[in-house]
């Protein structure tokens, strides 16, 4: 009988910040896709507490937040078993890795990341060592785990290619030894915008309460902020150059409900803009519906979390230690 030998899914590697509670647009951009995703490759999800720490938070409010995005990526249905989902600082390899690359990324490259001068701007009270150097330990987040893609976005497509780079420096000079990394192109999300710029992406950092939606945010809270959202004076259902506003929530629309643009119109043909927002409402809230009931159970059970950290970071530790001790061994470092 011959040997059935199965081939090893590609590995996909997906952190987030635990700085606020995600959008409307971060679910239908991206985590919208997370839980097909981890059904065709071999994912691993993170909370990155680590990166957080580049601006001085409140330690409890820290915390909180990271227990709160676990709590959420548990909640969309990525199971603890099947996928590794864990919390950056509950693996040390991260950082060890980290310091070695450090030692093969030239501060040239580094010092051209527009990242870090788009936040030295931002914090001008605050330059520290961290900012200037996490795009490698978000390297070595995706070389520790030997990692075939990564989902970036275009504000992240350069701290990839610093990746890349660094991963070729050190094979150039110590043999085979990291993965390089691929963008990953799958099912692409929607580009969701502001409901009160529809020219500017929508953010979880806009000072603008009505801007955005949160995927925690109640009904009522929906409803209340589609109706304030921003359109234009034809009231036509359509969409078209120059209808920023409108075509975004059409986007909305189409992500939640499956219809493609034509069907909207006809839908929504001789009916005001008032019957379209609250259409778009209602299936915002129907789309998000299970996300948020399955976050207040997960929320609520302490233990699970807990345990659920404690699988992922043992899981998580068992497969980058491998690539550690090799890139340890390769610089000449004398292993325990």
């Amino acid at each position: 009988m011959e040997e059935i030998i199965q081939e090893r899914k590609k590995r996909v590697l997906s952190l987030i910040q635990p700085t606020s509670i995600p959008t409307l647009g971060n679910y239908l951009g991206a985590l919208k896709n997370w839980q097909k995703m981890s059904k065709d490759y071999d994912c691993i999800f993170g909370v990155a507490d680590l990166h957080a720490l580049t601006v001085h938070v409140d330690p409890a409010t820290l915390r909180r937040q990271t227990t709160e995005m676990l709590a959420l990526l548990l909640s969309l249905g990525l199971d603890p078993q099947e996928n590794i989902v864990f919390v950056q600082s509950h693996v040390h390899t991260h950082s060890e890795l980290a310091w070695i690359l450090n030692c093969y990324t030239q501060f040239g490259e580094a010092s051209r990341m527009t990242q870090f001068k788009e936040k030295s701007r931002k914090h001008a009270d605050n330059i520290n060592v961290g900012l200037f150097d996490y795009p490698v330990l978000m390297a070595a987040d995706i070389l520790v785990y030997q990692s075939d893609f990564v989902p970036v976005g275009d504000d992240q497509k350069q701290h990839l290619e610093l990746a890349r780079n660094i991963a070729d420096r050190f094979n150039g000079a110590h043999g085979q030894t990291f993965t390089v990394p691929e963008p990953f192109i799958g099912q692409k999300g929607a580009r969701i915008m502001s409901l009160q710029d529809p020219l500017s992406k929508m953010s979880k950092s806009d000072v603008n309460p009505k801007a955005s939606v949160s995927v925690l945010d109640t009904p009522d809270v929906i409803v209340k902020k589609f109706k304030s959202a921003v359109t234009d004076s034809e009231a036509c259902v359509r969409y078209a150059e120059g209808k920023d506003g409108i075509n975004n929530l059409m986007t909305i629309y189409s992500c939640c409900t499956g219809l493609d643009y034509d069907e909207i119109e006809k839908d929504f043909e001789g009916k005001g803009y008032g019957d379209f927002k609250a259409a778009v409402a209602e299936a915002v809230i129907e789309e998000l519906r299970p996300l948020r009931e399955n976050y207040q159970k997960i929320i609520a059970d302490k233990a699970f979390i807990t345990e659920a950290a404690a699988i992922g970071a043992e899981r998580a530790l068992r497969v980058s230690q491998k690539t550690l001790q090799k890139a340890q061994k390769k610089v000449g470092l004398l292993l325990k």
